[in-house]
Formats: structure tokens, sequence, C-alpha cells
């Protein structure tokens, strides 16, 4: 059984011990309504002061893995190995030893949406010097720590990132540039999850035996009319734009999905521009990026209905790239943008042992929102995970599966499946 947290969610210590302002504190700081009561993570849940307190939780539940993220800007105050932050080292040298000491897996994400402000002034993602750095934080911090940790997450939703930060505009740095930027930022993303993986596996693998992969977020799809063929076709594109975007070039060939590409290209002229918005990957690129992950991290939370929409005005944007809506079924439970519909990542699931080689599978996040304050009483949620459990244990045990949920709170369990849609799950 696990539970997972991420840095700028639970730290607080916004600027203790030496630690320098990330994008989200900048973000939050600006006011504006660009969170929720124009709340901050300040202070979140204090876990910078209150980690020992954290860690009698963790032992009362008897988890048996922790998934946390560092917080780049708290190690490196700039984003660069030029200035250390040794209260940051100490912070998660301590969340480790403590970790294992107590039996407990620690699975750490180096970076988890909080880029250093420093870095974002340069130009953050949307910079080719991004990918340097990121390679060079990633060093420091598998040589820092590798010798304790043996589970790396890279980049958590990178594809996530790409799409609410440059596209929407509702994550850091906010300001939406639709259409353009979004694969740009997807592009940098990749190439810097790819050289990080090599310098681990070129410089720590041997003596350190770990895993590094980067957690990409799936929801999965359906098509809206299963007898219409546009409306199944555009499905696989919502597919091909969302997922294989970031696992085909990964896991399979180190480019980008053809679909996208025509699409996208197609889309380009006939907006007037002279190439594509998608920047193209080199075949040195391609063999940079191919193969760089020793599992497959997906995180599902919710399924949609997909229908063919032409993009006929040649309006800019990713959904018009791939021209399709994409919206619930009215009849799904929801709360907030998550509609309960645990068949799906059966689904998911199958679609990425078919389609990836039958990897192993991490589910680094699942889950279903609060509304309000935890209860014991908490039916809705557990009929929540009874069902996704279900669907994952629906045929005769072979295979084991060990699989984290993560709503509120992340749950390790250890199940069988088997057949022709058995999984190689692991988390």
């Amino acid at each position: 059984m696990g539970a997972a947290t991420s840095a700028y969610q639970v730290e607080g210590g916004w600027d203790a011990d030496g630690k320098g302002p990330s994008v989200w504190d900048t973000f939050t700081h600006q006011g504006r309504d660009r969170v929720f009561k124009n709340q901050t993570g300040d202070v979140a849940c204090g876990s910078y002061t209150l980690w020992e307190e954290d860690l009698k939780c963790i032992k009362q539940l008897g988890l048996t893995h922790y998934r946390f993220s560092l917080s780049w800007s708290r190690l490196l105050p700039d984003g660069t190995t030029g200035f250390i932050n040794q209260k940051g080292i100490d912070y998660y040298n301590k969340i480790i030893d403590d970790l294992l000491t107590n039996g407990v897996t620690p699975i750490v994400t180096l970076y988890h949406f909080d880029l250093p402000q420093t870095l974002e002034d340069q130009g953050g993602w949307l910079s080719e010097a991004i990918i340097d750095s990121f390679d060079k934080y990633a060093w420091f911090c598998f040589s820092t720590f590798g010798d304790r940790v043996k589970h790396w997450i890279t980049i958590n939703e990178p594809n996530m990132l790409a799409l609410v930060a440059y596209e929407l505009g509702a994550f850091p740095p906010g300001v939406p540039q639709v259409g353009t930027k979004v694969y740009q930022a997807a592009h940098n993303l990749i190439k810097a999850h790819a050289r990080s993986w090599h310098s681990y596996d070129s410089l720590f693998r041997k003596e350190q035996k770990g895993m590094v992969s980067l957690s990409i977020f799936a929801g999965w799809v359906e098509p809206a009319d299963p007898n219409s063929v546009s409306d199944q076709e555009a499905t696989k594109r919502a597919i091909a734009f969302q997922l294989d975007f970031f696992a085909k070039p990964i896991f399979i060939d180190g480019d980008y999905p053809e679909v996208v590409k025509s699409q996208v290209a197609l889309m380009s002229k006939k907006q007037g521009y002279p190439s594509s918005r998608l920047p193209e990957l080199t075949e040195e690129e391609k063999k940079m990026i191919r193969g760089t992950a020793d599992f497959f991290a997906v995180q599902y939370y919710t399924t949609r209905l997909v229908k063919y929409q032409e993009n006929k005005k040649g309006e800019l944007g990713l959904l018009q790239d791939a021209e399709v809506e994409v919206f619930p079924d009215s009849s799904w439970i929801n709360l907030d943008w998550v509609y309960v519909v645990p068949w799906g990542i059966r689904k998911l699931l199958k679609y990425i042992k078919e389609t990836y080689n039958n990897p192993v599978i991490y589910i680094t996040e699942n889950g279903f929102p609060l509304d309000e304050a935890p209860s014991f009483d908490d039916t809705q949620r557990w009929e929540c995970f009874r069902q996704t459990f279900q669907e994952l244990l629906r045929e005769e045990p072979r295979n084991c599966i060990e699989s984290l949920i993560e709503g509120g709170s992340h749950f390790f369990v250890s199940v069988c499946s088997t057949g022709d849609t058995s999984f190689n799950i692991y988390c």
C-alpha cells in the first residue's frame, strides 16, 4: 500500500532555508484569481516542517511505498549547480532515510511542474537551453540520492504540463499561446527526459541499479457514435495527440505519431505557416529518444467521448489540429472534471499492452477528488476504488500486479490477472 505527494502541493516553506522561488510561487503570488480564492502553496500542508508528523501517518497506515517529488528550487535555488542549498539536501535525505528505516520504498519524481523561476526567466520549457539545465539537475539528484533511491520519475505528466501551461494558460507561466507553444514545450520536455535517462544509464545504472521513466497522463476515449467511421478515426487521433505523442517516441521509434505530424502539417499549411507548427525531430534526436524508459508509468483518472469536429475555419489549437470534440457522457457520476468510469482504466491498459509491446506498467496516479474533508464513511470514493480494482481483476489470476491508486490517497495492493488481457503492472 502506498501514498504520494508533490513538493509544491504539500511542503510549504516557500522561501525557507535558502529555497529559491518557483514558477508556482510567482504565479500564485500574482493573485488575479489564477487559482481558487487566490490561494498559494506558501504554507500548504507544512510538510517541510512537519515531516515527522507525516512519517507517523505513513507508519500508522502501514505504507510500503511513498512517492514524492523534489523541489528543484529548494535544492538548486537558481536552477543550476552553481548554487547548491545544503538545507534542501538535508531535508530530502531525511525523508529518504526515514522511509527506508521504516521499510518504505521511496519513489522520487524529479519534476512536478515547479520550475525554478530563474530558468523560466530564461525561457523555461520553450527554450532549448532547458534540456541541458534539466539534465544537470537530474545528474545532481542521481548522484546525491541515487545510492538509496531506485525508482525515478523524471517528469510528471509532461503532456498535461505542455497543454495546461502553454495552450490553456492555467498553469505557470500563465500566458497561453494557442496552437504553437504547446508543441515547442512538449518537444523540449521529451528531449529533456531522454537526455536525463541517458545520463542515468551511462553514469549511474551499473552501480545504483535503479529504474527511470516519466509519467504520462492518459484518459481513455471512446467514439461518441460507435457506428460512425469519422468518430472512430477522431478517437484514434485523440489518443495519438494525448498519449502516443509522448509514448511513441520514447517506447517505439523516437518519432511522433504519423497522424499527429500529418494533421499539424495540414492545418499549418491551411493557416499560411511556411512549415509545420510541430517541430521536427532529427534522426540523431530520434535515436537519442528511442527506448528511454525502464517501465511505462501512466496516470488515469477519467474517460471521455470523442466526436469528429472538422476545423473548417482553420482555427489554432491542439484539439482543432486533431479535429476532435471531447466531452463526457451525462450519465457518468462526476466531481469537477473527473467522471467515474472504472472500465476506462482497463481499456487503457489493454491499449498500452498491445501498442507498446506489453511493458511493465506503473499506475502512478488514479482516483476521485474530494469536495470536502474526508470521512471514515467515504462510501462514494471507496465504491470508485472497488469498481476500479474489479476491472483490473476480471480475469483468472496468473501475473502479479501491484497497483498504485491516487485520489487524495494512494493505495498499493498485490493482485493478479491473466489471459489475453493480462497486464504486467507494478508500482
